[in-house]
């Protein structure tokens, strides 16, 4: 467990430093995602973003349990 939680607090910091780089890859404004926009305000819905980073990252842990 403490092996898996130093793991995952990694990540999450290794996302957080190339965070600028990430966003320039255009994942996050999919076709499919759902995008309302009224005079009052807006909502983003990322639907297909969140479908296609689920297969990927079951993808790899596939992969690494190999």
């Amino acid at each position: 467990m403490q092996r898996s939680l130093i793991l995952l607090g990694l990540a999450i910091v290794a996302v957080g430093l190339l965070w600028p780089w990430i966003r320039r890859l255009g994942l996050f404004r999919l076709p499919g995602d759902i995008k309302i926009q009224t005079e009052h305000g807006a909502f983003y819905f990322p639907i297909v973003t969140c479908l296609v980073l689920s297969i990927v990252i079951s993808l790899l842990l596939w992969l690494f349990r190999r």
